[in-house]
């Protein structure tokens, strides 16, 4: 499935921002078929989301687990994805998961063979997580997947570059995207302290996600919605911002919050292999809450625990994962050759989960939503493309799918360049604008097709005006009660910092969320902006100002979304949404709170 450069092409500069999959892939299809490939990243090149990736890639191989089939993911996709997923993305992506998984291999992959795989003779080990049918995913170094991927892709990136054929610039904090006529040219950059620009036929956006929104999240400190930033202030659209994914199981501390060096995220993995949750008083709970329990999606389990705790009053405590009963049942020493790296990261965190619970509680983990783009990757803003988290293609829909995020990085990745080497001709804004797809409109902005009548669950992609003018901060009432918090509140006199603002929005717009603390959030919000100004073109060479203006970019953006969305969906869940008129049965299209039963 490597793209091939049309002869008739003069070469031409592909800018690629971000190391994760998706990037590091796009950029050595991008070389290896000819392109002048430029890899910025803000960081060292394993500073991703991708480096901390735990289970695994979701693909249906050529021989796959006895009963299970490409129809089978495609449909898990969309069971998890609320209704709210692009039906034709997430197809394409699905078929095309066994060739770039080939691709990964090519490019010195290696996946776990023996426990779990399809044959006795070294197949592939093949994985259970939540919400999948079967067991499909491909995982390296048992659970530490993302670490072997990106430091293949790395080695080979490193490779190429050595051999003069890309050029990496390691600590390029991007600020801007230049434009020309309404495309996209090039990206500016900070570099040792100092501006710099880099002209280019096309850029590709692979820079994350946004977790450091977060008081609690799984994300390195790399991810500060830098690409989200960059392309709302060049004019793209966006899309789904109120869809935000918390990984329902991440170490705390006694006292129920993240632990002071960050969580610890427990794969999705341990519950595949039959890890439970139970309370403090050793009850399992799961059941009350889903028929699948543990195995629920991600923003069921998540918002069960927020729930249960609130039940028991205790709404800022935390629950146990219990993986003892898979070494009960497996046998002595599994837990450590399954999970080499989570048995020593628990063992220093003083915790024996061969012997002990584990406590857990929800932190920030993935956005479903980001820059609009078609299904070659490409956003209504001509020149530029968008691939990975920093993307919405429409796959992921209300509510990702366990391991398809990388899998999603690196079809439309690949996918991206392929159109790039194509020459892009023919790029047409609409296309993404316009796609068939469920999107969301954020309170207060203007909308590119406003006049438009707008499909039931879904709404028009937006744009962001030069100034945000702060309307949604105005809608819904002031004051009042909403749910339980995992981060407390903020002051409304509090000055902006960073960790005001992960606070805020932790306890305003986290797992629960209500009209009252949102609009509430969307005025403290507001009152910095006047000071920030994230909207503002500042020449400041600390690249830490311009992270801070992107995160309050970035959270305005997803409280205007959440706002808009009155009612609740997938990972989006309104404790004051309007009562939900009757409808007939739909397989796709849940009934608001449909997926969180008995709560």
């Amino acid at each position: 499935m490597s793209p091939r450069p049309r002869a008739a092409l003069p070469r031409r500069r592909l800018a690629v921002v971000g190391s994760g999959i998706a990037g590091l892939y796009a950029a050595l299809q991008a070389a290896d078929a000819g392109a002048d490939v430029v890899l910025l990243t803000k960081g060292a090149l394993e500073q991703s989301n991708t480096w901390y990736a735990q289970g695994g890639i979701s693909a249906v191989l050529g021989a796959p687990a006895p009963g299970d089939t490409v129809a089978a993911h495609i449909a898990d996709t969309l069971r998890a994805g609320a209704g709210h997923c692009d039906a034709a993305a997430v197809q394409l992506m699905c078929a095309d998961a066994a060739g770039d998984i080939a691709g990964l291999q090519r490019y010195g992959v290696s996946f776990d063979t023996g426990h779990g795989g399809t044959d006795g003779d070294g197949g592939p080990a093949l994985g259970l997580e939540a919400a999948h049918s079967a067991p499909r995913i491909l995982h390296a170094g048992g659970d530490a997947t993302g670490a072997r991927v990106a430091a293949a892709l790395i080695q080979a990136v490193l490779g190429r570059r050595d051999a003069g054929e890309l050029t990496v610039i390691a600590e390029a904090h991007a600020t801007a995207l230049r434009t020309s006529g309404g495309t996209v040219t090039g990206v500016d950059y900070l570099h040792a302290g100092r501006p710099n620009h880099l002209d280019a036929d096309a850029v590709l956006l692979a820079t994350g996600g946004a977790g450091q929104l977060f008081a609690q999240t799984t994300n390195p400190g790399v991810a500060t919605a830098d690409g989200l930033a960059l392309a709302v202030r060049a004019g793209a659209a966006v899309a789904d911002l109120e869809f935000f994914q918390f990984h329902p199981t991440c170490l705390a501390d006694a006292a129920g919050q993240a632990r002071a060096g960050g969580p610890l995220l427990i794969s999705e993995a341990v519950r595949g292999e039959g890890a439970i949750l139970v309370d403090a008083g050793g009850r399992r709970f799961m059941k009350a809450y889903h028929p699948d329990a543990e195995l629920a999606p991600r923003d069921v389990v998540s918002r069960s625990i927020a729930l249960h705790l609130a039940k028991l009053g205790d709404p800022t405590g935390h629950v146990y994962l219990d993986a003892r009963v898979i070494e009960q049942a497996k046998g002595g020493g599994f837990l450590r050759r399954r999970f080499p790296t989570l048995t020593r990261k628990t063992l220093e965190a003083g915790i024996d989960w061969t012997r002990e619970l584990v406590p857990v509680a929800p932190a920030a983990h993935y956005w479903m939503g980001g820059i609009a783009t078609d299904h070659s990757g490409r956003t209504s803003v001509p020149g530029l493309y968008a691939a990975g988290e920093v993307a919405c293609t429409g796959v992921q829909g209300a509510n990702r799918l366990a391991s398809n995020s990388l899998l999603e990085g690196l079809v439309f990745g690949r996918r991206a360049v392929e159109d790039f080497l194509s020459g892009g001709r023919g790029w047409d804004a609409s296309r993404v604008s316009d796609a068939p797809r469920a999107a969301s409109a954020a309170g207060g902005l203007r909308l590119t097709h406003a006049s438009a009548p707008l499909p039931r669950n879904a709404s028009a992609h937006v744009t962001v005006p030069a100034a945000l003018n702060g309307e949604a901060g105005r809608q819904g009432a002031p004051g009042g009660s909403g749910p339980a918090s995992f981060g407390g509140g903020v002051g409304a006199g509090e000055p902006f910092s960073r960790d005001a603002l992960r606070h805020l929005m932790t306890s305003h717009a986290g797992v629960l969320r209500s009209g009252d603390l949102l609009a509430e959030a969307g005025r403290t919000l507001d009152r910095w902006a006047a000071v920030v100004r994230p909207d503002a073109d500042v020449s400041s060479a600390d690249p830490a100002v311009h992270e801070d203006r992107n995160l309050l970019l970035a959270a305005q953006l997803l409280v205007r979304a959440a706002l808009e969305r009155a009612g609740s969906l997938g990972a989006h869940y309104r404790n004051d949404e309007p009562a939900a008129p009757a409808e007939p049965d739909n397989t796709y299209s849940l009934r608001p709170k449909a997926s969180l039963l008995h709560d």
